[in-house]
């Protein structure tokens, strides 16, 4: 029986896919689980004009990324922490304090989940943090660690 995949299956295809299985899978798994629906010529029909639509989405979504990610990129944004003997932070800073760091000095929006620092910074320092904006589209932002001024 022909398909076309509602969502990824793991060994079979990605959305949009239009592929042969069992009759039984079909019937019983993928379609209940709203996985997949029959290739019928109507359903085959629906999915292009969807798919064009996905697909305009995506090209805008991508541009926005683009242009967010050349209006941070290779910026520096300062993070205070408590600092010890020898330059040694009380703690660590994370990617939460980045976070905040970019929103209050860039004015930009970004989800915490999408930035990797690498390693834990418990030093004084400058640290590059990698931005996962759009796949395939990264900013690098320098995060400049310093001592807070309460010391």
């Amino acid at each position: 029986m022909k398909v076309i995949l509602k969502e990824a299956v793991g060994g079979l295809g990605k959305v949009g896919d239009v592929v042969n299985v069992a009759d039984g899978y079909a019937r019983n798994y993928l379609v209940p689980n709203g996985l997949a629906v029959a290739a019928t010529p109507g359903a085959l029909k629906e999915w292009e004009q969807k798919k064009a639509v996905i697909v305009k989405r995506e090209a805008q979504e991508r541009s926005e990324a683009e242009k967010l990610s050349a209006e941070i990129n290779d910026k520096e944004v300062t993070v205070e922490a408590k600092v010890g003997a020898e330059g040694k932070l009380y703690g660590s800073v994370g990617s939460k304090e980045v976070v905040t760091a970019i929103h209050k000095q860039l004015k930009v929006e970004v989800d915490r989940k999408k930035i990797e620092v690498g390693q834990v910074i418990k030093e004084v320092g400058t640290y590059p943090a990698h931005i996962r904006i759009y796949p395939g589209v990264e900013a690098v932002v320098k995060v400049n660690v310093v001592a807070s001024k309460e010391e």
